[in-house]
């Protein structure tokens, strides 16, 4: 029985393909939330969900009273479906585009971050430290701090680039950080190379920042690698969508 993580997928794509076809033109209001759901035999909450992909794509935008409409065709900045294969292969790209994009901003941030960025950045680190100790499995907060030190960078375009990868991304760390959390080695290990980039960061080490947020990456990738096979046989329950926001 497909999930409803699994059906919103499916529903998404069959709304997209029908706007890039052109079957739903610019400006065409989509069918109502009811609508859908006889005509495609799913739940309401399946429809919300993929209609909220659809509109953090860019896709369709919802009007107050009126409905969801498509949006003005535009370029699409990544094409992050394209040539990828199983869950593994897919996870070990997102963190090999993270140790390019996250090691500059780390190095910026150690340059350029004020006192007020370095306090949002601990607080972000400390917001990992508590979902975990509350249960949860930090895949916001992680975000959250990686987020603040793009923010950190003076840089609009990095923080918008960084925000943007996140959320593309969240279901890769989604993964990453499952794995993590299933030895306690992991977990500490990653705790200690948070708090590494921190620490350059704050001590103005540009350098020491960039090679703190690749040795995190790299040891991604490396405990990813390290982890057996039914690890990855669950991780296919967890649907990594490389347009999942």
């Amino acid at each position: 029985m497909n999930s409803p993580v699994r059906l919103a997928d499916q529903v998404a794509a069959m709304l997209s393909e029908e706007i890039e076809s052109g079957r739903l033109a610019e400006g065409d209001k989509l069918p109502t939330e009811v609508e859908l759901v006889k005509q495609l035999g799913v739940s309401r909450t399946v429809v919300r969900e993929a209609v909220s992909r659809l509109r953090s794509a860019g896709l369709v935008e919802p009007r107050q009273g009126r409905g969801v409409f498509v949006m003005p065709r535009r370029t699409r900045p990544l094409d992050l479906e394209a040539e990828v294969g199983d869950t593994m292969s897919k996870v070990l790209q997102i963190v090999e585009v993270r140790h390019a994009i996250e090691g500059e901003a780390a190095y910026r941030a150690a340059i350029r971050a004020t006192p007020a960025d370095l306090a949002r950045i601990r607080q972000a680190l400390a917001a990992i430290d508590a979902a975990v100790a509350a249960g949860g499995d930090g895949v916001t907060e992680d975000l959250a701090f990686h987020r603040s030190i793009a923010e950190s960078t003076g840089n609009p375009v990095m923080a918008a680039t960084v925000r943007y990868l996140g959320e593309v991304l969240r279901s890769g760390i989604r993964v990453t950080r499952a794995n993590e959390a299933r030895r306690r080695d992991f977990a500490e290990a990653v705790r200690q190379e948070h708090h590494a980039i921190l620490a350059a960061i704050d001590a103005r080490d540009a350098e020491a920042a960039r090679a703190a947020a690749h040795l995190h990456m790299t040891h991604a990738a490396v405990r990813l690698q390290d982890a057996d096979k039914e690890f990855w046989t669950e991780t296919e329950d967890l649907d990594v969508d490389l347009s999942d926001t």
